[in-house]
């Protein structure tokens, strides 16, 4: 209801008629593959055909050669890539982390699963992580490790963050999950920490519905990798590991997880590393395209993003004034986004909705160890964003805008008191 005539104004007109939860489909090379190994029969992550080689093995020799790391382990999920990584490198119960609070649930998860404690870091304007509160942190919480979150794709000043980490003794591990193929002045993300953590699920680079992949050149990070996700001592099935000598001093001591990655999820990713240049120069240009038209909507603001970025952009992100809606008219804009077609998350809803959570959401966090966050709790109340498929156009980018456009310039002229 306006101000104005006490009548409740909708949005009419443009209305987006796609699906932004849809991908594209899976390329046929990869349905092909997955065929023959249903007909084959040999689905289980090791075999014992001793005349070929495991589709997941392969698989990850092809990501370290393109990662540039010597070692590869594939497992079921990029969140159990992440606790794997952490137990490998060596956290112990009560080890404290830090982490960047802009993440997703599975990221504090995996710490959570490590018997780790999560020690928050700040966040700026950008969406990555607080520089000086990564200083302050390292040197206060007496945390020697570091999960740095690539949150939706938002890379922060490495030079800076491995210059930290290497000043304080912490060892750094990457969730790489929106970033496979981004990098930072021209280095790929995964190369800077000691392992890098990679997710193929549905709505990343690659698809496989879920999947993941750590990559390492740390050879007894390596080895504990493979016998943490269920080699049995099967593990020289594997092509991107360690020699044998450096399992023998890992075998005895380190538990099977059983999360490795099936041949079936392996057969379907190992084609799409070929398109994977290409669909990230895609996303770049849908990206791009999007941000220009969304520049020009009052009260919506999107991060910079640094020339050093090599971003690989598989969501869009921006956030919302206070000046120009309050956070009941936020919410109004998110519906009547949704109402046209356009699926938009907000963080800052009152309860965790779908995929979209934030710190104070996870209960199982010591908040008085944790950390204070007084940025990112500011920046998260009027954080939103919507995910964008590669079958996205031009046209469709216009009509997105234009719909978002239309939900701001109505939700504003509405008293929502009125219209309840």
């Amino acid at each position: 209801m306006t101000a104005l005539d006490g009548q409740c104004e909708t949005m009419t007109g443009v209305v987006f008629a796609g699906d932004l939860s849809a991908p594209e489909p899976v390329p046929e090379a990869g349905i092909e593959a997955a065929v023959g190994l249903l007909r084959d029969g040999r689905l289980f992550r090791y075999g014992e055909d001793r005349n070929s080689i495991p589709e997941a093995a392969l698989l990850e020799q092809e990501f370290a050669d393109y990662q540039g790391r010597k070692f590869c382990v594939g497992v079921n999920s990029g969140g159990c890539a992440l606790f794997i990584a952490l137990k490998a490198a060596g956290v112990e119960a009560g080890d404290k982390v830090l982490v960047n609070a802009f993440t997703l649930a599975p990221v504090p998860g995996a710490i959570s699963h490590a018997g780790g404690e999560p020690v928050l870091v700040d966040i700026d304007d950008r969406y990555v992580v607080d520089l000086e509160d990564l200083d302050r942190k390292a040197a206060s919480s007496g945390a020697r490790f570091l999960l740095m979150s690539y949150m939706r794709g938002h890379i922060p000043d490495m030079d800076a963050v491995v210059e930290i980490c290497a000043r304080h003794d912490i060892t750094m591990i990457e969730d790489c999950a929106h970033t496979m193929g981004g990098g930072w002045d021209g280095r790929l993300t995964g190369t800077f920490g000691k392992a890098g953590c990679f997710s193929a699920q549905t709505f990343k680079q690659v698809n496989s519905g879920e999947g993941g992949l750590i990559v390492t050149d740390d050879e007894d990070l390596a080895a504990r990798a493979v016998l943490l996700s269920g080699s049995y001592m099967l593990y020289a099935q594997h092509r991107a590991r360690p020699s044998l000598e450096v399992f023998d001093r890992h075998r005895f001591t380190t538990p099977n997880c059983s999360m490795r990655m099936s041949g079936l999820v392996a057969g379907i990713l190992r084609p799409q590393l070929a398109e994977l240049e290409d669909r990230n120069l895609r996303w770049r240009h849908i990206y791009n395209r999007l941000a220009a038209d969304l520049a020009g909507i009052e009260g919506l603001n999107l991060p910079v993003r640094p020339a050093k970025e090599d971003f690989a952009p598989t969501s869009m992100q921006f956030s919302v004034s206070r000046d120009v809606l309050d956070d009941t008219q936020l919410a109004q804009f998110i519906d009547e986004a949704d109402a046209h077609g356009v699926h938009v998350k907000w963080f800052g809803a009152p309860d965790p909705i779908g995929f979209t959570s934030r710190h104070d959401h996870w209960r199982y966090i010591d908040g008085t160890r944790a950390g204070s966050v007084p940025n990112a709790d500011r920046v998260l109340s009027r954080l939103c964003d919507f995910r964008l498929p590669l079958w996205l156009s031009d046209e469709d980018c216009r009509t997105i805008a234009a719909v978002l456009s239309e939900a701001i310039a109505t939700a504003r002229a509405n008293r929502v008191s009125a219209c309840a």
